[in-house]
């Protein structure tokens, strides 16, 4: 596999060939930043944990250099940070027992380029290798320009592949802005509660980024449990963490379906349910 950055970063927590590594993948998580993975993709790295038949692979597409920080990171420099951020990831991969973990450290500018179209040709490339049956990235509505951007290539990647090398599913997940907004009917419920203690040493490597004043393992921790007792109003809880997610799929199936209006139509959507509801109080 030859990638576009020369920085890229290619590893194997088990030491294997990396073609074995990626022709074994079934689950596969495309970020943007270090840490997105764990705290998005948590569904595909728990259904694969101790399992022989079942492999994550995680995709971090920047190089973390424009990472917050303080305390004994607050001097390091961009490339230092750099540094950290990737070996952190490697450890992640270690303690989640991926199959494989490609950090392709491209700077946010590039991503949010939309003449470079780099990084779309890297994932086509890692997504025909793996040939996943599910691929987990962010969702549209994210708030995070780099997401979005991440997002926007993941679909463009996959639509540049033969049908028949593409994934079944696609899903978008929750970072920056929770997806509990999406009307029940529209929510992809991905099941987190097997492993709490796999999803808080995921979250606990990412030390720069908790040292450096953003406590992201408690948050993600609270809205996954969150999630699950808010869900459903008239029941017990059938989870005790849940994250959310888009189904994204008809985007890889239909190559016609304009991205715009597939996502605003689950902001309709909300707004539908929303008016519905005051007008049956209000007896209009």
């Amino acid at each position: 596999m030859k990638l576009n950055n020369p920085q890229a970063d290619c590893f194997i927590p088990d030491g294997h060939a990396i073609s074995e590594a990626l022709s074994r993948t079934t689950h596969l998580g495309i970020g943007a930043h270090q840490d997105d993975l764990e705290f998005m993709a948590f569904h595909g790295i728990e259904a694969c944990f101790g399992r022989a038949d079942r492999w994550f692979t995680g995709v971090t597409c920047t190089n973390g250099a424009g990472s917050p920080r303080m305390g004994i990171y607050g001097n390091l420099t961009d490339e230092e940070m750099q540094h950290v951020r990737r070996i952190e990831q490697r450890k992640a991969a270690m303690v989640g027992d991926y199959s494989a973990m490609i950090q392709l450290a491209y700077p946010s500018s590039i991503i949010k380029d939309t003449t470079n179209l780099s990084l779309r040709d890297d994932l086509a490339q890692i997504i025909t290798q793996t040939k996943p049956q599910v691929i987990y990235t962010h969702n549209p509505a994210d708030k995070h320009e780099t997401h979005v951007a991440v997002l926007v290539a993941v679909v463009q990647a996959i639509r540049a592949i033969p049908m028949d090398l593409r994934p079944q599913t696609l899903y978008g997940c929750e970072i920056w802005r929770g997806l509990d907004w999406l009307p029940d009917t529209s929510k992809v419920l991905l099941d987190a509660s097997q492993h709490d203690n796999i999803a808080a040493a995921l979250s606990g490597v990412f030390d720069s980024q908790i040292t450096g004043g953003k406590r992201y393992d408690l948050a993600v921790q609270g809205r996954r449990k969150a999630n699950a007792t808010f869900f459903e109003s008239h029941g017990v809880d059938q989870a005790s963490q849940l994250t959310f997610a888009m189904d994204l799929t008809p985007l890889i199936k239909q190559d016609h379906l304009d991205l715009v209006e597939f996502t605003t139509k689950f902001i309709d959507d909300f707004k539908s349910d929303v008016v519905k509801k005051l007008k049956a109080r209000l007896g209009k």
